[in-house]
């Protein structure tokens, strides 16, 4: 079978994810050229370290290579929509991190543009990918918890990013909560119709002066009458917590963190496991994989993507409730944001 030919664009942290996960463990996939405004001798050198042998400045490089089937679009979020834009009107698949925009009505202009292109586009939440999460989600699609009652799920970093980054992300709505309002349509199955949000600085008055929060909850109703409840912290001094529970009729399944080890220790002054995973690449590495192996599939076999057009708009709608009810302390309904 011919490899999936793929061009990409970012050269930042992301960018260089995904470049060593498909050069290392997605034998499917090769990577032609990556593209960076902002290339240079140190990228240079470490994209011929994984065999890249085309770097250049210049993202229409990447658009216009006629050997290449695929982009992988990792650049800054306000840079996806033009590129998605574009790589579609050059008959290019197309894998864009989360979020295609920050805009609800650009992003509809721009899924537009690639519906009408008629190409593939899979949208980067590497979570579904997860062997952790992907076998919880089994629990409620066989039957084995009954009919969903409740899904919660935790999700702190192990530290804030800068707030130079916070003013720019968007929002912790948009930025770091959006991969669990996927979650929550993911386990379930379902979507979204009613949001309430509430949240506090706790952590870095720094981030409150950015105009943000840096410790979340939301309250979430879901289509069958379902809920949904989501906690995030910008800091959680132990490591990078990650864990969903799902409820329901017949009873509940669970997932706890990744550890370096299994390993219990018990003694006479305690019992005690190793922290969690501290960083998001050793927690999910194997997920950004596994979302290119399915996105190359889905090209070469024509199959449906994974994780598609509507699940690039949907937790966009979601984040906007979220940010509009914590802005007025109010429950907000996902039709308010139509």
């Amino acid at each position: 079978m011919k490899k999936l030919r793929v061009g990409i664009i970012g050269g930042g942290r992301i960018g260089k994810v995904h470049a060593t996960s498909i050069s290392r463990y997605v034998p499917t996939a090769e990577i032609v050229a990556l593209a960076d405004p902002f290339m240079n001798e140190e990228l240079e050198k470490w994209a011929h370290g994984l065999g890249i042998s085309e770097t250049t400045k210049d993202t229409d490089y990447i658009i216009n290579h006629k050997g290449i089937d695929a982009v992988l679009i990792c650049s800054p979020t306000d840079t996806h929509s033009d590129l998605v834009v574009a790589a579609a009107k050059a008959g290019k698949h197309i894998f864009c991190e989360k979020p295609v925009d920050t805009d609800l009505g650009r992003i509809n202009k721009t899924m537009k543009v690639v519906r009408e292109c008629g190409v593939k586009f899979q949208i980067g939440f590497n979570r579904r990918f997860d062997h952790n999460h992907s076998a919880l989600r089994k629990r409620v699609t066989d039957g084995t918890i009954g009919e969903l009652q409740i899904v919660k799920i935790t999700s702190r970093d192990p530290s804030p990013p800068p707030v130079e980054y916070i003013k720019i992300s968007g929002g912790i709505f948009l930025d770091m909560m959006i991969h669990d309002f996927d979650m929550i349509r993911y386990l379930s199955g379902m979507e979204v119709v009613e949001v309430y949000a509430v949240g506090s600085v706790m952590i870095d008055s720094a981030i409150g002066e950015a105009g943000d929060v840096d410790t979340a909850m939301v309250q979430l109703v879901l289509e069958n009458g379902a809920l949904g409840i989501i906690d995030n912290s910008r800091q959680a001094v132990y490591g990078y917590d990650q864990r969903a529970e799902v409820f329901g009729s017949k009873g509940c399944a669970l997932v706890e963190n990744d550890r370096p080890s299994l390993v219990q220790t018990s003694t006479a002054e305690a019992v005690s496991t190793e922290k969690p995973l501290y960083f998001f690449l050793d927690r999910y590495m194997a997920a950004y994989a596994q979302e290119i192996i399915e996105f190359a599939a889905a090209v070469q076999h024509d199959l449906p993507v994974a994780c598609g057009i509507d699940d690039a708009i949907r937790p966009v709608e979601i984040a906007l409730a979220a940010a509009k009810s914590l802005k007025e302390h109010r429950p907000v309904k996902i039709q308010e944001i139509l």
